[in-house]
């Protein structure tokens, strides 16, 4: 079976198990969602939503995080870890927005990675959630491991990894690709016990193969 045909064999089914996801995150501007995503590395999005409730009460505009101390922004974000280097890059990023982009969010990938605490992931995340704006596909931990265990890619560098699922998945599906991977991560095919036996997908994934 080549990647396209397992790919349209699994997609379906996780398209009928998900339907349409909603954002994990809790935004209610699109600035904030871009701060909400740099939080996220290396943390779950219900800490960042725990997080974001409070300063998301005080931040809506880049403007509010340039008039905010570090060491204020790094008390809100503390629990949501490497909060000093989060910090740092918030602001730099708020410095850059006014500088470079007027306090406009920018519209394309190339554009968005130049702003501080922004790499293709982020960037990915803003432009599809906002605009369904397709530049590439979003490779976070979940969407990582998955690939790897279906049998779509054998590498863990997420670069690599996005490139070659472009190759065969339609653009229309990059986005939502990856929110079924991240749903489905979280659901059935959990990093340390996946849980193989009751996995819709089972019959065409590589990793189930070999149990």
């Amino acid at each position: 079976m080549t990647k396209k045909e397992r790919f349209k064999k699994i997609f379906p089914i996780l398209k009928e198990k998900f339907g349409e996801p909603k954002a994990a995150l809790e935004f209610e501007t699109p600035y904030q969602l871009m701060v909400a995503v740099i939080l996220s590395a290396q943390c779950t999005d219900v800490r960042v939503n725990i997080v974001t409730k409070e300063l998301f009460k005080v931040v809506k505009e880049p403007a509010d995080i340039r008039e905010m101390k570090q060491e204020t922004l790094e008390k809100y974000i503390k629990s949501t870890g490497f909060y000093k280097n989060k910090a740092k890059n918030i602001k730099l990023n708020a410095e850059m927005m006014l500088d470079k982009y007027k306090d406009i969010i920018p519209k394309k990938l190339e554009e968005l990675i130049e702003l501080p605490g922004v790499g293709r992931k982020t960037a990915n995340v803003v432009l599809g959630e906002l605009w369904n704006i397709r530049e590439g596909i979003v490779v976070d931990t979940h969407v990582k491991r998955l690939s790897n265990r279906i049998g779509f890619v054998k590498n863990d560098n997420p670069e690599i990894i996005e490139r070659e699922l472009m190759k065969f998945i339609p653009k229309k599906y990059w986005f939502i690709y990856s929110h079924y991977l991240i749903l489905h991560g979280r659901n059935k095919c959990i990093a340390r016990k996946p849980k193989c036996e009751i996995c819709e997908i089972r019959n065409y994934c590589k990793y189930n193969e070999k149990i």
